[in-house]
């Protein structure tokens, strides 16, 4: 089932505790752009049908990423691409975005996510997983 637009930016805001759906737009937009250039194949389609059409194409269509980021520097990434933005404030961002992505992508797809990402990313997604 695909989120609508209004709830998932919703989603961000409230996660976020963002003052605009503006500020909300700006995080899931840069998240999604490097979370789309970790993911591959199926998964990556997958989690697109999941989402409202524009944070779809924006998963679809990543920036390139050369190797997968460790968690730390996907956030460092992610504060490099918004404006103002710190590490702290960077870390709020991925997480106010990846915790809604994971509540749209569900469990089983969740952990297809995670198999392609490097270890740690499951704090990000707001699901630690037990080792």
């Amino acid at each position: 089932m695909t989120l609508r637009c209004e709830a998932f930016l919703g989603s961000v805001k409230e996660r976020g505790e963002y003052d605009s759906a503006e500020e909300a737009e700006r995080a899931a937009r840069v998240v999604l752009a490097l979370l789309g250039a970790h993911l591959v194949g199926d998964v990556r389609a997958q989690l697109a049908a999941r989402l409202p059409e524009a944070f779809a194409l924006i998963l679809l269509n990543p920036l390139q990423s050369a190797e997968p980021l460790l968690p730390e520097r996907f956030v460092r990434a992610t504060a490099a691409w918004i404006e103002g933005a710190t590490e702290q404030t960077a870390a709020w961002d991925v997480s106010a975005v990846l915790s809604t992505v994971a509540d749209a992508a569900g469990e089983d797809l969740l952990g297809q996510i995670l198999l392609q990402l490097p270890a740690g990313y499951d704090l990000l997604f707001g699901r630690p997983q037990s080792t």
